[in-house]
């Protein structure tokens, strides 16, 4: 690897979203201030939307980390269950034993009966849950049964939704138009700016440890944007790559070429899709 030339201590473009690597574009705190007032207002249900590769379950780990020490979060990162393993899942994650014959109607009075001896206690329940995308029209009707639990002044569990784009398509059909409409805060995830992405390199560099001068050159940064379109996840990947051929040769600067190659050998990106002739008229 190129650790040692580059007088790394890590990685700078991992894929595992790592809360030591943030770095706070326009749209990121924007949602993070979104999910912010939405949780401290007590609303039930909050919905965070992105394209594939922009940040949502950092975005979820950075949430759960400014939560008070008062609230109890219950994460869930593969939401693809049947209402009953949803709730099994959900029962677990509040600390509630059940025996793994229960059925749905005692998981529902068991988490009910949860949620109201932690709201006794002075504690509220936030519920998020990732590729929120993949539930099941059942599942989040189950959900939305759970949310109807509340005193007078708020919801007793609240839930954030992360996903992808589709999951404005499912809300969107007619049997979930309940839930639909007690979803009072959501944000749509956008991609990086030509701008923030050369901080976002830098950024990313300097918490790696590098500490030298400029790595990506400013027609590298243009190509990394148009490859990646802005989005982090495969500004990650084609600078790991470019990084790798930079290295292989001996040199100590990014230049467009190195993009050009890692991005033809990249599926998502903007060159393996459309192919040289992307380039060619830019």
């Amino acid at each position: 690897m190129y650790l040692q030339h580059f007088a790394l201590h890590e990685l700078p473009f991992g894929l595992t979203p790592d809360t030591a690597f943030v770095f706070s574009t326009r749209a990121h705190q924007e949602a993070l201030n979104t999910l912010l007032v939405a949780a401290d207002s007590g609303e039930g249900f909050i919905k965070i939307t992105g394209e594939v590769g922009t940040g949502k379950t950092l975005l979820c780990r950075r949430f759960l980390a400014t939560l008070p020490a008062d609230a109890l979060s219950c994460y869930l990162p593969n939401p693809n269950h049947t209402p009953r393993t949803l709730l099994f899942a959900l029962a677990e994650e509040l600390g509630a034993s059940l025996p793994a014959a229960s059925d749905e109607f005692t998981l529902l009075k068991k988490i009910n009966d949860t949620l109201l001896h932690l709201a006794a206690e002075g504690r509220r329940v936030v519920v998020c849950v990732d590729e929120a995308q993949a539930l099941k029209s059942a599942s989040l009707e189950t959900l939305r049964l759970l949310s109807n639990l509340e005193t007078e002044k708020r919801k007793l569990m609240q839930v954030v939704l992360f996903g992808q784009p589709e999951l404005d398509a499912k809300l969107a059909q007619p049997n979930l138009r309940q839930l639909r409409q007690r979803i009072s805060f959501h944000y749509r995830l956008g991609a990086l700016s030509r701008d923030e992405l050369a901080l976002y390199l830098d950024h990313r560099l300097r918490v790696a440890g590098y500490r030298g001068a400029a790595v990506f050159s400013r027609g590298a940064v243009a190509a990394l944007h148009r490859a990646s379109r802005g989005t982090p996840r495969l500004v990650n990947i084609l600078a790991h790559k470019a990084l790798l051929a930079v290295y292989g040769r001996g040199g100590v600067v990014v230049e467009r070429r190195d993009i050009r190659d890692a991005a033809r050998d990249t599926m998502d990106s903007s060159t393996a899709r459309f192919g040289w002739l992307t380039w060619l008229f830019r």
